[in-house]
């Protein structure tokens, strides 16, 4: 089996085209299929006569990156998606920059929504978007032009993607297993599933597998390939693996499943390429975020010489946390923040860490961290410590945060030991797994919650919880703070709540809901949990509050297009124009307006109204 990955831009239509070749939306959450727009991986099984092949749907905004890079390590062949109404815009080029790093073997082209231009002008897109993709990867790639709505062009792009995969060689099987970890859950009566991409080996039922970096061990209980059960699971596969006895708090997107063959090291030797534009940035000793597998580490990268062009060369990766890898695994890297692509490319070998005896100043490095507690040092106040000029501090950092003995912390900036740190995010661990078992329906916790039940300073605790948030050890959304993977579950009683105020005709399809009857009628019902329940429905923006309504997501979405689709074509409207538009009162009309414009998508001028121009709206006339 073999993995096809899509990447293009968002709103291009990757979800429909996956859905139309598959009959699955790779869409797992209900606020993707409201808002219409991936946001994390999605995954689908694609068949045609007797190929079989996995699918990796991944999200096309710039925000959700990290999810994309997740689920890019384990693609075979790219399916571009490229909508012919817009051609290839910034997030196809970031995609192709980042894909040329990784493991892609072949490339297909889907140009998609085809049906929305006339034949003369949908010949021009197509010969724009060849042009605009020479120099990628996807320069010479077969271009199928297609219609996911009306299906026209589906059947072409099957054939050429069987024909494709069929052609490729098969993932080695015998390899020590290794699995990158790109999605952890739990299932009532089974325990803790985790899945990802068999990249090399084979896993059983039965057998046991290392949970690494954490070094655990762990039987199979059951695999399955796309819903199937399977007694055996072989390279190229997506897999989810039955762990029991392993608790889901211990496992998490980038952990990696492998044999015994395979350990952890955070010392990498790389064969580093940087982007041309990215030259000027690269520094001897660079700070990074890499991404290996499904995971993503900050760390360093260093040179003895930094390239000076499009090169490739030899450097040293300094990750944070350790991580399974080895020679020929793939990587990307990119900045801290903001968090643009530096290069890639491939691990040539794992490099020994310094075991067998501690250089001269760790012993003084743990005894300063241990003194400042969790409040932590800043680089200056370390140099002091340990008696050492300011420069000669950052190789000792830099070394102490590879091998696992520190932590960062920012704003400012402090050092803190990893050991007492991570007391500390076990504490928040513990906190939020039995939120999470006590109200399913609940985002998580806020920073005030959290600080009062942990007696801790509410400032130093933001700080830390962002440190762990941008490890991907926690999840944060909208001032709410959860395990990774945790999506609020309603109750059906909760759920029939609130459908009872949200039901619509086409008399009313419109038309807000007063969010006083709402939280009214919560005040006064006794279904556990509704508070927390409507909080969460803001917060993932199934509910949108303007002024004191509340609409539902696809409301403002059919509001939105319909707006969008007024001013470009009458280029100005007045708040009269807009009522009769969505056919509402002035009561309803003027928050609205308001509402849009503070979004940035609309601005104001006097009494009318134009589109605001960005990515979406380019050129507003």
């Amino acid at each position: 089996m073999h993995i096809v990955g899509t990447a293009g831009h968002v709103d291009h239509g990757k979800s429909t085209l996956v859905e139309r070749l598959t009959g699955v939306n790779p869409d797992r959450w209900a606020e993707e299929r409201e808002r219409g727009m991936t946001l994390d991986l999605g995954f689908a099984r694609f068949e045609e006569g007797s190929v079989v092949a996995g699918i990796v749907d991944v999200p096309g905004h710039e925000r959700f990156l990290h999810n994309m890079l997740a689920g890019a390590s384990g693609m075979d062949v790219l399916l571009l998606v490229v909508a012919a109404t817009e051609g290839v815009m910034p997030q196809t080029r970031e995609h192709l920059a980042i894909l040329r790093f990784l493991n892609v073997r072949d490339v297909l082209v889907a140009v998609t929504k085809c049906d929305l231009l006339s034949a003369a002008d949908r010949d021009e897109a197509l010969a724009r978007i060849r042009s605009d993709l020479a120099g990628t990867l996807a320069a010479d790639a077969p271009m199928t032009a297609l219609s996911s709505t009306s299906g026209k062009g589906i059947p072409e792009l099957r054939a050429a993607l069987a024909a494709k995969l069929a052609a490729l060689a098969p993932r080695n099987a015998d390899a020590p297993l290794y699995m990158p970890i790109d999605r952890v859950f739990t299932l009532p009566g089974h325990g803790t599933i985790a899945t990802g991409t068999l990249m090399q080996g084979s896993v059983r039922v039965g057998e046991s597998v290392t949970l690494q970096p954490a070094g655990l061990r762990a039987r199979v209980r059951s695999a399955h390939v796309f819903g199937t059960s399977v007694d055996r699971a072989a390279a190229g596969a997506r897999v989810a693996l039955n762990l029991p006895g392993v608790a889901r708090e211990k496992i998490s997107r980038g952990s990696v499943l492998s044999g015994p063959e395979l350990l952890p090291s955070s010392h990498l030797v790389v064969h580093f390429t940087p982007l041309l534009e990215a030259l000027p940035l690269l520094r001897r000793r660079t700070p990074v975020r890499a991404s290996i597998g499904a995971a993503e580490i900050l760390g360093t990268l260093l040179f003895e010489r930094v390239p000076e062009r499009e090169e490739t060369v030899e450097a040293r990766l300094l990750l944070r946390e350790p991580t399974t890898a080895f020679g020929g695994v793939r990587f990307v890297l990119r900045r801290l923040s903001p968090k643009t692509l530096l290069g890639g490319g491939e691990i040539a070998g794992i490099e020994a860490s310094g075991e067998g005896g501690d250089a001269p100043h760790v012993a003084a490095l743990r005894a300063a961290l241990a003194e400042a507690g969790l409040a932590g040092l800043g680089r200056e106040e370390l140099a002091a410590k340990l008696n050492l000029r300011a420069e000669a501090i950052e190789e000792i950092v830099d070394a102490a945060l590879a091998a696992g003995e520190l932590r960062a912390i920012a704003k400012p900036e402090a050092f803190v030991g990893a050991e007492l740190s991570n007391a500390l995010l076990e504490r928040i661990v513990t906190q939020l797994a039995r939120r999470h078992d006590e109200a399913p329906w609940a985002m998580g916790r806020t920073l005030q919650a959290l600080a009062k039940e942990l007696n801790f300073d509410e400032g130093l605790l933001y700080r830390y919880l962002a440190a762990f948030v941008g490890e991907g050890r926690l999840a944060a959304r909208s001032g709410f703070y959860a395990l990774p993977g945790h999506e609020p579950r309603f109750s059906e009683e909760q759920d029939r709540f609130f459908a009872t105020f949200l039901q619509r005709d086409d008399t009313t399809r419109l038309v807000p809901v007063p969010a006083s009857e709402i939280e009214t009628a919560i005040r006064g019902s006794r279904i556990p949990g509704l508070a927390d329940a409507y909080a969460a429905l803001l917060a993932r923006g199934a509910l949108v509050r303007v002024g004191d309504e509340l609409y539902g997501a696809s409301q403002i979405a059919a509001i939105r297009a319909r707006v969008e689709r007024h001013l470009e074509q009458h280029r100005q409207m007045t708040v009269a124009d807009f009522r009769t538009l969505i056919g509402t009162s002035r009561k309803f009309a003027v928050p609205l307006l308001e509402w849009f414009d503070a979004r940035g998508i609309t601005i104001r001028t006097g009494d009318l109204r134009a589109l605001r121009a960005n990515e979406r709206n380019p050129s507003p006339r």
